[in-house]
């Protein structure tokens, strides 16, 4: 009887091993198609958002060769360097906001009490930048013409204004 006991015992206990062996062994094939599945989903995403930002980035100075090769000069005095410029475009843009009468390159009068100023800026390519501007009640957009002079000063032209309706 013992060793009937003992048999019994021992074919439960590896049954019961394979079992455990098999409900892990699909828990594992399970998981690992779930990883995949995911981690499929994340790079397909990942894509897609670099394909979305080189898109957004096709009209902006830092990614167009064109543009950047304007400013290049066989004369190392004359060369202007891109990364350099668009730093001083933006502070030059955006200190003009302190003018009691707003900005004046928003191309918009004040309408009320609250003059416009720009809040955005990108520098789109070797002559157009491209600002949002509003005056907390009102917003719009300006597409500006810049230019680097010979003794380096930089002038603005207000080319379009879209003030949106309120």
């Amino acid at each position: 009887m013992k060793n009937s006991f003992l048999l019994y015992l021992s074919i439960l206990s590896v049954l019961l091993a394979v079992f455990t062996y098999t409900y892990y062994n699909s828990q594992l094939k399970h998981e690992t198609a779930k990883f995949e599945k995911s981690h499929k989903r994340a790079t397909d995403s990942i894509a897609s958002l670099k394909n979305q930002l080189a898109e957004t980035n096709y009209f902006s100075l830092e990614y167009n060769q064109n543009a950047q090769d304007y400013f290049y000069s066989d004369d190392i005095e004359k060369s202007i360097s891109y990364e350099k410029l668009i730093p001083i475009l933006k502070e030059k843009l955006l200190d003009l906001n302190d003018n009691p009468e707003g900005n004046p390159y928003t191309g918009q009068e004040k309408l009320g009490e609250a003059k416009f100023i720009i809040n955005k800026i990108k520098v789109l390519n070797h002559r157009w930048i491209i600002a949002d501007y509003s005056d907390g009640t009102y917003w719009g957009e300006v597409l500006l013409k810049y230019f680097v002079n010979d003794d380096k000063s930089i002038s603005f032209e207000v080319n379009q204004t879209l003030l949106y309706q309120k």
